[in-house]
C-alpha cells in the first residue's frame, strides 16, 4: 500500500510545475547544454522490482513529438498511462497530455500547453494559467520515469541548475558524481544526479552524457534499458550507495553532539507509564541516555549545555508500527517528526540490512528499525519480494531463514495460500516468531486468526471478510480497497459475525495494526481536494507533491463518495469498539514517512480515544510490544535518550505533536526546522535556544 514520501537532500527547494513550465515557455538557454534528443526512434525501458520485469517504459520520438507509454504491474496495482509530449529546440516540452490510470487504477486526464509565453494546464483535480517571468517547467500530476529524466534535464539547463515549476515551486538538481556501469558487456560513464522539489525527498535519476535517461532507482523498482534487466539489483546498490554518501555528508552538518551533560529545563514531562504531564522540570541527557529528572530550581554545573524548553512537552520518541524504510530520506523524514522507532513491514531484505547498518554506526540519520520478514504466495497478483513462494514446503523455509537472522516475526502477504498459514504460524511460533499480515484472498479474518495471526495489518484487511463473499471473492487487486468504501458503511457492529470475530480476538489476545490515516486518505481525498489526513502537513511540502494528494486516490465517482466517508466513519466506530474490549491497537502509517503517523495519531482521537491514551500508544506501548520497553517508550533515568520536544501539550490537543522543536536520538540532537528547510519543507516550528556551555569559575 505504501506511497512512501521519499527522497531528498542537502540544499533543497519546493517543486512545482511552475518551473518547469516556465523552461519549457520561455525557451531561453543557459546553463549547460544538452544535446536535443533525435528526431526519430524509440527508447525502451523495463521496470524490474526483485529481479523480476513488472513494467516498461517506451518513448517513441517523430520529429519534435515524443510519445511515452508507462505500464506497471505489481501488488495487483501500478500506473498505465501514456503521455505525449511536443518538444522545443532545446528538447523542453511546450505541449503534453497525458491519458490512462495512476497506481491505484484511478483516471488520469491531463494535458498543459505553453503560447507566447502563456502556460495553460487542465486535469481532472485543477485547471490554471501562468506567465511566468523566467525560466519554468510544467510538472505533470503524474509522471513516467522517462519524464523525471525530462525534468532533470530541464534544471540541468537552468542557471544555478534549478526551474520553477509550475503550478508552483522549483525544481533543483544536485550533481552526485559521474561512475561507469556494466550495459551489456561494455562499460557506460552515466552521470547520477539528485532531483529536488518532486516530492518530500530527492529522486536519484542516471542520464548519459547527452542528458537521457538511463536508469532511475525508486523504492521496491528500478527502470533500466531493456536487455540490461540483470543489472537492476547492481543498479539499485548503486543508487543506495550514492545516497548513503550524500546523506552522510548532510548528517554530519544536521547532528548536534554538545560535549558534556546537556540539561533540557523548563520543559513538561509527559509520563507514559501514568498519562500524565508534570509541571516544568529539567531532564538531563548524558552522552546516549537520560541521567535524570531535575527540580526546575536545580543548579545548572559548570560544562553543562543548556536548552531552553520554552515549557513545552517532552514526549518519549513515538514508533511508527508499520513503515517501509524506503531510503535514507524516508528516515530522515522519520526522525525530523519525532518518530525515533520504527517497524518495518516489508522491505529488500538486503537493503534494509544496509540501510539499518549505516543508521546504527551513525553514518545516516534515521530511527531504530526492527524489521518483520516478509513472505509472499506466487500469483499474477503477487508483489515481489525476496520470498515469493510456491509451495508450503518454501514457506516453512523461509520462516526458518528469517528466524535464524534474528527476525522478532513474519508478515504473510495477499497472494499466500491459504491452506499454509496453519503449518507456518505454528513454525514461526515454535522458532519464537510473531506471525502477522495481510488475510490472504479466500481466506477470512476469523480463519486466519484461528489458524495462527497473532496481529493483523490494516483495518481493511480486519473488516473485508465481514462484508465481502468468502472465498469467491478475490482481494489481491485494489477490491479490496473499493469493496471496504462501497460496503462497509452499513455493516452492523453489534451484529453476530462482528461480535464473534471481536470474542475471537479478545480470546486469542489479538493484535490489530491499524494504518487508519491512510484510508482516511484513500477515501476522503476528492479532486481538488486533500483528505483530512494531509490537511495539517500538506501545506509545508513542494508544490508538485501537494497537487500529486489533492486528487481522487481511488477510482471513486461523485455518487459513491458518500458511501466511502460512510466507510470511513465505520472504522473509527471499529476502532474505537475495539479499543473498548481491549483489544490492542498499533499505530502505524505505511504511507508518509513521519507526517502520517501524526496523522494516525489524530485519526485515533477522532476515533473517540483519549489524546493521552493515544500517546501512551505510540510510545511505551509499541514499546513494550516490541519489547524493548527495558530501554525505550517512557522518560526515565538510565533509559536511551530518544525524545521529542514540542510546542504546546499533546495531551489537550494531539495536533500539537506536529510542532516538533527538537528531536533527540541516543543522545544525538537534532533540530526539524534545520532537516526542513535543508528539505524545501517549510518548518512546523522553531527550535529551541540553546546556551553554550559554561566555563567553571578560575580557582
Amino acid at each position: 500500500m505504501s506511497r512512501d514520501l521519499h527522497m531528498r537532500g542537502a540544499r533543497a527547494v519546493g517543486v512545482s510545475l511552475v518551473a518547469l513550465l516556465a523552461a519549457m515557455l520561455s525557451g531561453v538557454a543557459c546553463g549547460k547544454a544538452l544535446a536535443p534528443p533525435s528526431p526519430n526512434g524509440s527508447e525502451r525501458f523495463s521496470v524490474v522490482s526483485n529481479g523480476q520485469k513488472v513494467g516498461h517504459v517506451i518513448a517513441t520520438r517523430r520529429g519534435r513529438s515524443v510519445e511515452v507509454d508507462y505500464f506497471e504491474s505489481n501488488n495487483g496495482r501500478g500506473p498505465k498511462f501514456r503521455e505525449q509530449f511536443t518538444l522545443d529546440d532545446r528538447g523542453l516540452p511546450i505541449a503534453g497530455v497525458t491519458r490512462g490510470t495512476g497506481g491505484m487504477d484511478e483516471p488520469i486526464r491531463e494535458q498543459f500547453s505553453r503560447r507566447s509565453g502563456l502556460a495553460k494546464w487542465r486535469t481532472l483535480n485543477d485547471a490554471g494559467s501562468a506567465r511566468p517571468a523566467g525560466a519554468a517547467i510544467y510538472v505533470a500530476g503524474e509522471y513516467s520515469p522517462w519524464a523525471t529524466a525530462l525534468y532533470a534535464r530541464a534544471a540541468l539547463q537552468s542557471p544555478g541548475q534549478r526551474i520553477a515549476a509550475l503550478p508552483g515551486g522549483e525544481l533543483s538538481v544536485e550533481r552526485l558524481r559521474e561512475v561507469e556501469v556494466d550495459a551489456g558487456g561494455t562499460r557506460r560513464r552515466v552521470t547520477a544526479y539528485a532531483l529536488w522539489g518532486l516530492g518530500s525527498a530527492p529522486s536519484v535519476v542516471l542520464l548519459d552524457p547527452d542528458g537521457r535517461l538511463f536508469a532511475a532507482p525508486a523504492f521496491f523498482r528500478v527502470t533500466v534499458p531493456e536487455g540490461l534487466e540483470s543489472q537492476a539489483t547492481a543498479l539499485e546498490a548503486l543508487s543506495a550507495q550514492l545516497t548513503a554518501e550524500y546523506a552522510a555528508r548532510l548528517a554530519s552538518a544536521l547532528v548536534h553532539r554538545p560535549p558534556g551533560p546537556i540539561y533540557l529545563r523548563n520543559v513538561r514531562v509527559f509520563d507514559s507509564g501514568q498519562r500524565t504531564v508534570s509541571p516544568p522540570q529539567t531532564v538531563v541527557i548524558h552522552e546516549r541516555r537520560i541521567a535524570g529528572l531535575r527540580a526546575e530550581a536545580d543548579p545548572v554545573p559548570a560544562g553543562a549545555t543548556v536548552i531552553d524548553g520554552g515549557g513545552g512537552t517532552l514526549l518519549p520518541g513515538l514508533h511508527d508500527m508499520h513503515s517501509h524504510l524506503g531510503s535514507v530520506w524516508t528516515g530522515l523524514l522519520h526522525v525530523a517528526s519525532g518518530v525515533t522507532s520504527i517497524r518495518d513491514l516489508g522491505n529488500s531484505n538486503r537493503a534494509l540490512a544496509d540501510l539499518t547498518r549505516r543508521i546504527e554506526r551513525g553514518e545516516v540519520i534515521g530511527p531504530r528499525v526492527t524489521a518483520l520478514g516478509f513472505i509472499e504466495g506466487r500469483s499474477p497478483f503477487s508483489t515481489r519480494s525476496d520470498f515469493v513462494v510456491g509451495g508450503a514446503e518454501a514457506a516453512l523455509d523461509s520462516v526458518r531463514w528469517y528466524a535464524d537472522r534474528g527476525y522478532t516475526g513474519i508478515k504473510i502477504y495477499n497472494s499466500f495460500n491459504p491452506d499454509w498459514v496453519a503449518p507456518v504460524a505454528a513454525e514461526a511460533h515454535r522458532l519464537g516468531l510473531r506471525v502477522s499480515g495481510h488475510v490472504p484472498a479466500f481466506m477470512s479474518s476469523e480463519r486466519a486468526i484461528r489458524d495462527g495471526y497473532d496481529e493483523i495489518n490494516h483495518i481493511n484487511q480486519l473488516m473485508l471478510s465481514l462484508v465481502i463473499d468468502v472465498p469467491r471473492d478475490d482481494t489481491r487487486t485494489t477490491f479490496r480497497f473499493t469493496a471496504l468504501g462501497e460496503r462497509v458503511g452499513g455493516l452492523d457492529l453489534q451484529s453476530e459475525p462482528v461480535q464473534r470475530l471481536i470474542g475471537l480476538m479478545q480470546e486469542r489476545g489479538t493484535t490489530l495494526d491499524t494504518t487508519l490515516a491512510i484510508f482516511q486518505m484513500l477515501f476522503l481525498a476528492a479532486p481538488g481536494k486533500a483528505s483530512p489526513s494531509d490537511a495539517a502537513w500538506l501545506s509545508h511540502m513542494p508544490g508538485p507533491l501537494q497537487r500529486q494528494r489533492m486528487k481522487s486516490q481511488l477510482a471513486i465517482e461523485p455518487q459513491q463518495r458518500e458511501r466511502y466517508a460512510a466507510a470511513w466513519r465505520k472504522m473509527l466506530e471499529m476502532t474505537k469498539l475495539l479499543h473498548d474490549r481491549g483489544i490492542r491497537l498499533l499505530p502505524g502509517t505505511d504511507e508518509a514517512a513521519g507526517f502520517m503517523l501524526h496523522s494516525e495519531l489524530e485519526a485515533y482521537v477522532a476515533a473517540g480515544i483519549a489524546p493521552a491514551e493515544v500517546l501512551q500508544m505510540a510510545t511505551l506501548g509499541s514499546a513494550r510490544y516490541l519489547r524493548r520497553d527495558a530501554e525505550l517508550g517512557s522518560i526515565e533515568r538510565g533509559k536511551l535518550a530518544d525524545l521529542l520536544l514540542v510546542d504546546g501539550d499533546p495531551t489537550q490537543d494531539i495536533g500539537a505533536v506536529r510542532k516538533v522543536r527538537m528531536v533527540v536520538k541516543g543522545g544525538d540532537l537534532l533540530f526539524p526546522a534545520e532537516i526542513f528547510e535543508r528539505m524545501g519543507i517549510r518548518p512546523f516550528a522553531l527550535a529551541p535556544r540553546i546556551e553554550p556551555p559554561r566555563q567553571p569559575a578560575l580557582p
